[in-house]
């Protein structure tokens, strides 16, 4: 891993952030220091009521607060997440990236309201999120309705959100102009790619105008190419409609070209090994451009060590 003096001087090209030196999560439990800005926590810590941004809870997106998630009961229980607090404020796209069973899709299904906790306390806009309502969700896989057109499953979110039949069809061709599928729009779900069935269900969560967009590793299961294609389309959609995301990853990579800020969780019960703002341009720049920054490469090696370290 380069040194301190290796690496990019912080908020160089985006401002702010957080203070100077971060510790990151080492393997042995121990700290040790670079040059990208950020907060960490060892494994036996939690992040407290907020994380560094001066975000009051009821001005937050998110508000997750002393969170505990245990699966089963008795001799059988498995704590899955926790103590896990998380402060996230409205605008952020923040990225939870860790190894296979730390417990991210749990934190993801708690901010939806499928789930609640075991113990603390789970906000989203301030109240106790209810499924369906304030959020839209993306699965990793489409979940779709095959008998309907492209057109047809976009139209039936815009319908359920309560949108107006004369809205509906101005809006449906807005929406999959947005996220590249206005060609397609009367053809059948079993007649487009897997990629392309992937932006319907991310077009239909954006159908309800809903403030929080939750995605739980929606791009998993598709080619690199396409992934990559994706990565791009939801970065550009993000910073146009400004709403609050939270997507679920397993990939360093992913997480950084994303995100404006990354959350690593330690292995199983998951904690905070590391929370990161990741200070590059939301606008203006390319994905290649982006990609070929050295400050990029500098929170990927940041990142790519604090999973490795909290996954050992």
């Amino acid at each position: 891993m380069s040194s301190a003096s290796d690496l990019p001087a912080p908020g160089s090209l985006a401002g702010g952030g957080r203070p100077a030196a971060t510790e990151v999560l080492t393997a042995a439990g121990t700290t040790a220091t670079n040059g990208i800005a950020g907060t960490t926590v060892g494994t036996t810590g939690t992040t407290g009521a907020t994380t560094g941004t001066g975000v009051a809870a009821a001005d937050a997106a998110v508000q997750v607060s002393d969170v505990e998630h245990v699966y089963g009961t008795a001799a059988g229980a498995v704590t899955a997440l926790g103590p896990v607090s998380l402060t996230v404020p409205r605008g952020t796209f923040l990225v939870i990236v860790g190894a296979s069973g730390c417990g991210k899709s749990t934190l993801l299904r708690l901010i939806a309201g499928f789930e609640r906790p075991t113990s603390g306390v789970v906000r989203s806009g301030g109240t106790e999120p209810v499924p369906g309502r304030g959020a839209g969700v993306v699965f990793q896989q489409p979940r779709l309705f095959p008998w309907k057109s492209v057109g047809g499953n976009v139209e039936l979110a815009l319908r359920y959100a309560g949108v107006p039949r004369a809205e509906r069809a101005r809006r449906v061709p807005e929406l999959l102009e947005r996220v590249g599928l206005h060609d397609v729009a009367d053809r059948r779900i079993w007649q487009i790619s897997g990629g392309q069935q992937q932006r319907v269900a991310i077009a239909r969560a954006l159908a309800g105008d809903d403030p929080l967009l939750l995605l739980d590793e929606p791009f998993a299961a598709l080619d690199a190419l396409t992934r990559e294609r994706l990565q791009e389309d939801l970065r550009r959609v993000s910073a146009e409609t400004g709403r609050t995301c939270v997507f679920v990853t397993h990939s360093v990579e992913e997480a950084v070209f994303l995100g404006s800020r990354v959350v690593v969780l330690t292995r199983r019960p998951g904690r905070i090994a590391l929370d990161l703002d990741i200070t590059l341009p939301r606008t203006g720049l390319g994905p290649d451009e982006l990609r070929a920054l050295p400050e990029y490469a500098a929170f990927r090696a940041t990142v790519g060590q604090a999973v490795r370290a909290a996954a050992a």
